[in-house]
């Protein structure tokens, strides 16, 4: 039976490697579609939860795991992937030093993996991001070494990923996101496009694996940029003594050509102080300098440290006894457990170095994570009170998840820095930054 139609009647066998804020989400969707789906992972104790039906994404119930149990094998043993027919890959693409260049050694130990593999018949697809050219540079060697023809016995496609931890409204549980799809031929673009079929109601088709690589670097590069922006103009409206978050609210009643950024204290997780990056390493070896891109990532990238230099200035001049200090959220988006280069971890640490005081921290969704930390951070494990808030001398809201009790907050709290424009009505203890 040919790979078209073992996609069709759910007779294949799908390898997802990585099991992570994308791979994980990818593997339930194939799984909940009824795609025996075997996921691969170098964590064992992220294997060992999943065998346990616990999630370690908060966007992912434990029940979507325990649902999907009859088709979803997680495992840490990658001499299973001579089972699969259809191979998917989404290890992290990090970048690395002060140069920001590209890290693949996720991408190296993937394609190592699969050298040991007979990749004949196979369909392989790359989701994880990185520059244009990435998927082909990696995998046309191993399958010339292997001796295989592209289109005619083993099959070649890119699928950018589009997770968005605590989108509550877009999902591939919801099979509301549209899949861009690619393939290095004509068959390879048909396969790869019946493949996510099964997963979400529709998809966009690109004309080859390049534009779908760039295309995920320019939605990314978009808001980098368009965060930089608000930022600047945030900076510059502090000296105007202008509302920036009032500006941009009248803005918004333009019914077009506006789109909404807000200002804040950094971008964090795995793409906007990444993703660009790929495309201004990659330019530069043709020659090109992306002048738009890194300007934007360095003001974004400073904005943590001019952040916590207006709380430093502000208790300074105030001159408020602060002995106790409470972070709301430290994670780097809101209604997720991602930590990953959340710029409220550098807010954090440039406030412990500067304002000589215990720090304290409130988080739904992190648990205690280990955070590397200037000094010791206390976690507050018990949901939020009166009692409890009136131990502390000023408060900052770094992330505003839901379900968090803000106006208890607001009127218990002697000062509180609100980084995410939380409360948009003005209170005298409230300073927005």
């Amino acid at each position: 039976m040919n790979l078209s139609n073992q996609i069709s009647k759910k007779e294949c066998i799908i390898g997802i490697i990585g099991l992570g804020y994308v791979g994980l989400p990818l593997a339930l969707a194939f799984s909940k579609s009824k795609f025996k789906t075997i996921g691969f992972d170098v964590d064992k104790s992220k294997i060992e939860n999943l065998k346990k039906n616990i999630s370690y994404i908060s966007s992912v119930k434990n029940n979507s795991i325990q649902k999907t149990k009859k088709f979803f094998f997680p495992t840490t043993n990658y001499d299973k992937l001579k089972q699969t027919n259809i191979i998917i890959v989404c290890v992290p693409t990090p970048i690395k030093g002060s140069k920001k260049a590209p890290d693949l050694q996720y991408v190296v130990n993937v394609i190592n993996k699969l050298k040991k593999v007979s990749l004949k018949n196979k369909l392989i697809i790359f989701e994880c991001t990185s520059y244009p050219g990435t998927t082909e540079e990696f995998l046309i060697p191993v399958i010339k070494e292997q001796k295989l023809i592209i289109g005619k016995n083993i099959f070649l496609g890119y699928s950018p990923e589009r997770e968005d931890p605590g989108n509550k409204k877009f999902s591939l549980e919801k099979k509301n996101i549209t899949k861009i799809v690619s393939g290095h031929s004509k068959k390879c673009l048909y396969l790869v496009k019946k493949l996510y079929l099964n997963i979400t109601k529709k998809i966009f088709v690109v004309s080859n694996i390049r534009t779908a690589e760039f295309t995920k670097l320019l939605e990314n590069i978009y808001r980098s940029v368009n965060i930089g922006l608000v930022n600047e103009l945030s900076q510059i409206s502090d000296k105007f003594k202008i509302n920036i978050f009032e500006s941009i609210k009248a803005a918004e009643t333009k019914p077009f050509g506006y789109q909404a950024f807000f200002p804040g204290p950094g971008v964090g997780g795995h793409c906007i102080p990444v993703d660009p990056h790929f495309l201004s390493w990659k330019a530069a070896q043709i020659g090109m300098k992306t002048k738009f891109i890194e300007l934007a990532g360095s003001i974004n990238d400073n904005r943590p440290k001019l952040v916590s230099n207006k709380i430093i200035n502000i208790v300074k001049t105030k001159n408020y006894k602060i002995k106790k200090i409470l972070f709301v959220g430290i994670t780097y988006k809101k209604n997720c457990n991602d930590i990953r280069m959340s710029p409220v971890i550098d807010v954090l640490n440039f406030l412990q170095k500067k304002i000589d005081c215990e720090f304290f921290l409130y988080d739904i969704y992190t648990k205690s994570q280990k955070i590397k930390t200037s000094k010791k951070i206390n976690y507050l494990t018990k949901k939020l009170n009166k009692k409890i808030m009136k131990d502390f001398d000023a408060t900052i809201i770094a992330c505003n998840h839901d379900g968090v009790d803000y106006e208890l907050i607001r009127k218990e709290s002697k000062i509180i820095f609100d980084l995410k424009n939380t409360y948009k009505k003005q209170h005298n203890n409230v300073v927005t930054i």
